[in-house]
């Protein structure tokens, strides 16, 4: 998972970073995020499936989630 591995590399830098999945994801981010010694790290879960959506569906799905990757950048 290369976004878990990027929001990684970006924390080690002092440059707070998130990771959005869907929940299909979950499970993996948590394995990833573990192996890579940041257990617990906070990431941002989308509603899964998101790749049949239309694009105003994903702007409206998204779009509720301002706020929560705006809380993750401020650290």
């Amino acid at each position: 998972m290369c976004s878990v591995h990027d929001t990684v590399e970006f924390e080690k830098r002092g440059i707070p970073s998130t990771t959005i999945i869907t929940e299909a994801f979950k499970n993996a981010a948590d394995f990833q995020f573990r192996g890579k010694g940041m257990e617990g790290h906070p990431y941002i879960q989308l509603p899964h499936p998101v790749s049949n959506l239309q694009p105003d569906e994903m702007r409206d799905t998204t779009l509720k989630f301002v706020e929560e990757v705006a809380g993750h950048l401020k650290s």
